[in-house]
């Protein structure tokens, strides 16, 4: 394994950013990185300071130069890679009245064509938007949403095109096949139609990027004369759109990482005032569904974490009188038994839930209540299902895969219990799942936790202290990481990695208690877990004391950093993508998008004189010391706002000006795209196959 390049230097920093907060004095020598323009920067890169793009193309062809001997190795990975993707596939068309919707791609293309065919004839393939060529010529493009209209006329349609997640909403006459003049720029991408096929509900974002207002357009009318009609007065909650299963309402969600509120939309009815279900209320958690006759009343259902519900219950409320004061119990809460979304049809309840980890679909059949539950036997596995379109109906889909099994798609009847399988997943170059093994071990946390972790190895590793592992973390806002199938990551496995993912406490997969004891002032209950989980593999010989290469991105960005100040010596390597590492800065600035809605889950270290010190305690930037590192590869997004690029670049300047050791230390930003990195299918291969590479080289097994 190489060292970094001897000629890198590091920047001379001007004058540090020196600041007062609790009596505390502050000193930020790399905030220099930190570009004071950088919401034109989301729009135009172009006009990023050139001192700062000096500092980021001197870095990306550092990090050029480090993985140029590795240039043939990660060209294998890619052919693997792109050789486990069936390069024309499609989804299973979704049926809406004469129609049938589903996406497909052609062979060799990046981006997916959106496209729909009569239910009675799926010869008639009929491309409706064609990704590949609206994305001719452009550095980045990423559709947001894609939805037909009611009367199937007409496709409103979305995309970004600077990785910055600012989405330019357009209408598609689908008799001509060309948009219409109507033009929204600077919406979330969100979409939602009225029922007259003629009045489109999109969120716009505010002038600090956040989600705010909710407006209506009339098709075929200048955007300038669209109508607010929802504006969101707290800059901590963030706005979105949705529709109830029967297609009734639309939904307008409000809320942080704490608090929910939601609006109900009369879509027959543009002319009426959003209603409102419950007003906000600190820690209050609820969703909405609708029913026009429920036991012979219009009522909606709700799942909320009311009275103690911690891994929440259902209840129902007649439409005329919503509140919570008429919430009436139809599924009670059961501690541990998480429930992470209800949907409501003429004749049943569907509920995904998750108990010990694993998820389940329980169907509840509303006139007597009666239930069973759609489970799999293995001992971790990804499991979500999809009502499709339509209310009155009896067959749903669902999706279940596991890290041995490819993707499965399962038509379900509801009424007899029949399965049919739609599709799986295929692997062109090959897949034998006999020749993996997939577990489920539990590591001993400090304060006598149990963790889950999910294994994924090929059957002749030999579990005997020498093998190498990538362990993936992320931990936060409540987001279990699924043990689901990846073709990427068969590239490592087949190379003797145990591929590892530890279920840490900031996620849901053993209830709510589970984010909860991961955030705010336990928040450091996550590190130590994931340490918990590596040294738990070493201790029981699944894998190499030295060879274990961490691997998280955004939040778990900051688990990486974090991991990297307190136990640097269980790890190898670190992988750091789109790192959220200068914690404490960006939870001290309240114009950047994120940060009040993040407070929930931090703290709000401006107020909260605790919060400020315990976010400065973990926050990786400002713990970096005078010491030996892992290896660390880091990645960022110039046009990312969520983890903005800053953030992982100051963490690497400050790295390099104070760690000990001669190890690899690589930042490499994406100069043309944002939070997700590349967005073409095939793009995004050659970022994993720099990952994976990093890894191999960290392990020393470049040459298996």
């Amino acid at each position: 394994m190489s060292a970094e390049p001897a000629d890198l230097t590091i920047p001379s920093p001007p004058q540090p950013l020196v600041r007062s907060f609790h009596g505390e004095t502050l000193v930020d020598p790399y905030a220099w990185l930190r570009a004071e323009n950088w919401r034109e920067v989301m729009r135009d890169p172009g006009v990023l300071d050139p001192a700062i793009r000096g500092f980021l193309d001197t870095e990306n062809a550092a990090a050029e130069g480090w993985f140029a001997p590795l240039t043939e190795l990660k060209r294998t990975l890619v052919a693997e890679m792109r050789g486990r993707i069936k390069e024309d596939d499609s989804t299973v068309p979704a049926p809406d009245g004469p129609f049938a919707y589903y996406t497909r791609y052609r062979e060799g293309g990046q981006h997916p064509l959106i496209c729909r065919q009569p239910v009675d004839d799926s010869s008639a393939d009929t491309v409706l938007l064609d990704g590949d060529a609206l994305a001719e010529g452009k550095a980045f493009f990423q559709f947001g949403d894609a939805s037909h209209a009611p009367d199937h006329a007409r496709l409103a349609w979305s995309a970004d095109e600077a990785g910055s997640e600012y989405f330019t909403l357009r209408v598609r006459d689908l008799a001509t096949g060309r948009d219409l003049p109507d033009l929204v720029s600077e919406t979330t991408g969100d979409i939602l139609w009225g029922a007259d096929s003629r009045h489109l509900y999109y969120v716009r974002r505010d002038a600090e990027h956040r989600p705010s207002f909710v407006y209506r357009h009339v098709v075929g009318t200048d955007p300038s004369l669209d109508v607010l009609i929802y504006e969101e007065p707290d800059k901590g909650f963030f706005v979105s759109l949705g529709r109830t299963q029967s297609g009734r309402f639309g939904l307008i969600s409000c809320g942080d990482h704490d608090t929910s509120e939601v609006y109900l939309i009369d879509l027959a009815d543009p002319a009426s005032a959003p209603l409102l279900v419950e007003p906000r209320s600190a820690g209050l958690r609820y969703g909405v569904e609708h029913h026009p006759r429920l036991e012979g009343v219009e009522s909606l259902i709700i799942e909320t974490n009311a009275d103690g519900a911690e891994d929440f219950k259902i209840v129902a409320a007649p439409l005329s009188a919503p509140g919570r004061a008429n919430w009436r119990e139809i599924v009670p809460h059961r501690q541990g038994r998480l429930i992470l979304a209800v949907t409501a049809l003429r004749d049943y309840l569907l509920r995904l839930e998750r108990e010990d980890g694993l998820p389940r679909i329980v169907v509840r059949t509303l006139v007597d209540g009666a239930e069973h539950a759609i489970a799999f036997a293995e001992e971790a596995y990804s499991l979500g299902f999809d009502p499709g379109y339509g209310f009155d109906k009896t067959l749903i889909r669902f999706n279940y895969s596991s890290m041995t099994t490819p993707s499965e798609v399962w038509d379900y009847d509801l009424a007899t219990g029949n399965r049919v399988l739609r599709k799986r997943q295929e692997v062109p170059s090959g897949h034998d799942p006999a020749r993996y093994v997939t577990r489920r071990v539990l590591a001993p946390a400090p304060d006598g936790e149990l963790v889950p972790v999910s294994l994924l190895f090929a059957k002749d590793t030999p579990l005997d202290g020498s093998a190498p592992c990538l362990l993936y973390g992320y931990g936060a806002y409540g987001i279990s990481i699924p043990a689901g199938f990846s073709t990427s990551r068969l590239s490592l496995v087949d190379r003797g990695f145990v591929y590892a993912i530890a279920h840490i406490r900031g996620g849901t997969e053993k209830g709510w208690r589970w984010y909860r004891e991961g955030k705010l002032a336990d928040k450091m209950n996550t590190f130590t877990d994931f340490i918990a989980a590596g040294e738990h593999l070493v201790r029981e010989g699944l894998v190499a004391p030295d060879r274990i290469v961490a691997h998280g991105g955004s939040a778990g960005g900051m688990l990486m950093g974090a991991v990297a100040n307190l136990k640097p010596e269980l790890l190898a390597g670190i992988v750091a993508e789109v790192p959220f590492v200068d914690v404490l800065n960006t939870m001290l600035d309240d114009t950047l998008p994120l940060t009040p809605p993040e407070w929930p889950e931090w703290g709000n270290p401006i107020a909260d004189r605790e919060a400020f010190e315990r976010i400065r305690s973990y926050s990786p930037y400002d713990n970096v010391a005078a010491k030996d590192y892992p290896a660390i590869f880091a990645l960022a997004g110039l046009t990312d706002p969520r983890v903005t690029y800053w953030e992982p670049a100051k963490w690497v300047a400050r790295l390099r000006e104070l760690k000990t050791d001669a190890r690899p230390l690589i930042l490499k930003t994406n100069m043309e795209a944002g939070h997700g990195g590349a967005a073409g299918r095939f793009d995004r291969l050659e970022e994993t196959a720099l990952v994976q590479a990093f890894a191999l080289a960290v392990a020393g097994r470049t040459q298996s």
